[in-house]
């Protein structure tokens, strides 16, 4: 029996994938959560939009709905997404993938 490179590259890459993406699912989420926390807006509806749009697009809806000029949410955004990534690290490791050698 011999060994399959290919293969095991490509399981490699199956499961490298799937955990990054769940990692970006959860710092998404999580951003949003801890956003929604920072400018008073329910949780669950701005987690909601994320599969609606991109982060940036959310945030620009955000601050057209509240008549804010753009970029006024970009610091509470940018100290979310901060603050979800080291959460997020410490409880399940480092996004980065994983070397094979």
């Amino acid at each position: 029996m011999a060994f399959d490179l290919r293969a095991a590259l490509l399981k490699k890459a199956e499961v490298e994938t799937a955990r990054l993406v769940d990692f970006e699912f959860r710092l998404r989420a999580r951003t949003m959560r801890l956003l929604a926390g920072r400018i008073g807006e329910d949780a669950d509806a701005l987690v909601a939009r994320i599969v609606r749009g991109d982060d940036a697009a959310i945030v620009a809806e955000l601050e057209t709905a509240r008549g804010l000029p753009p970029g006024a949410l970009a610091a509470d955004y940018r100290r979310s997404l901060a603050e979800a990534r080291a959460q997020l690290i410490d409880e399940v490791g480092d996004p980065s993938p994983y070397r094979l050698a």
